[in-house]
């Protein structure tokens, strides 16, 4: 089975490797502010999804911290002068304040050269119609891709893990950012509590179908972090992740199936991502992160 990978995707515009640059845009969530919720989501560590990501500088020593991380994976062929980047702005939500103060932080961003695309992590009950439309304009500076979290497609786990919003939000949302001429790249948790294998190919197949098209996906297994709701939960009762619980093996044969729902033209931004070896809990084998993608890649090739 062939399938589009973000690093092919990005070759075929730009002729090389493209690397993510994981910043900061300062923004909260309204599951953590008490609008929603607080603490966010049950899954979601003190870092919001973006452990990994540059913590609240100015956006320069953000850009200037983040190439230090990844400039030594280019080939040394590639001058730094031809180096190009994704701004991927990632933790938390990141239109979720005030238009004016984002449209100044992403605009410095998109019209940096070494920057051909801008990545906005973002919730769908997040998206007014004004951010839309000052995405929309950053959309004639560089691509713009708006990636939603969306996890799951059923109702009763959203609610379980208190998410804050219901489907037609999100379909709301799809529809305006692709009225407005934006890529969106939808987040999908794996084994859930609670969700079977059926639920999770239910939600892919949902967003296979969806029209117009998904421009990508990001399929991430759920890691159970310390500190972290589904963490307390699981240091006193593990059995309570046992319906969702997955070997190497049986991720890799879930994944399988969900990327043989989607149309070959979507592209795939993620097949497991990063869980904090420090914070991580469980599934203990999802910590060796080249093991896990070289099964996944073997997998696939053989599918």
């Amino acid at each position: 089975m062939r399938i589009l990978t973000v690093s092919e995707y990005m070759k075929q515009k730009y002729g090389q490797k493209v690397y993510r640059l994981s910043l900061s845009s300062g923004c909260t969530c309204p599951n953590r502010d008490g609008t929603l919720g607080w603490g966010g989501c049950a899954f979601c560590s003190e870092g919001g999804s973006g452990d990994f990501a540059a913590k609240p500088a100015s956006l320069e020593r953000q850009i200037t911290e983040a190439k230090k991380r990844v400039d030594s994976k280019f080939p040394r062929s590639v001058r730094p002068e031809e180096r190009k980047y994704i701004a991927y702005f990632q933790s938390y939500t990141n239109t979720y304040g005030k238009t004016d103060h984002l449209r100044r932080i992403f605009t410095e961003a998109a019209e940096r050269p070494e920057i051909v695309t801008l990545s906005v992590g973002t919730r769908p009950d997040c998206l007014e119609q004004d951010k839309v439309q000052m995405l929309a304009e950053l959309n004639q500076i560089k691509p713009v891709w708006v990636e939603l979290g969306l996890q799951t497609i059923h109702e009763q786990t959203a609610e379980a893990f208190h998410r804050g919003y219901r489907l037609p939000v999100f379909l709301d949302a799809y529809r305006r950012l692709k009225q407005a001429g934006l890529e969106v790249i939808v987040h999908v948790i794996l084994g859930l509590p609670g969700e079977g294998r059926e639920d999770m190919l239910e939600t892919v197949r949902f967003l296979a179908g969806l029209n117009p098209g998904l421009d990508g996906i990001k399929l991430q297994l759920l890691h159970i972090l310390k500190e972290t709701e589904y963490g307390s939960i699981f240091e006193k009762d593990p059995s309570a992740f046992q319906t969702s619980g997955f070997t190497l093996e049986s991720y890799c044969d879930l994944v399988v199936a969900c990327l043989k729902l989607l149309p070959p033209e979507t592209v795939i931004h993620r097949l497991t991502g990063d869980g904090p070896k420090n914070l991580l809990l469980a599934p203990k084998w999802s910590a060796d992160k080249k093991k896990v993608l070289n099964e996944l890649n073997r997998r696939i090739r053989e599918a």
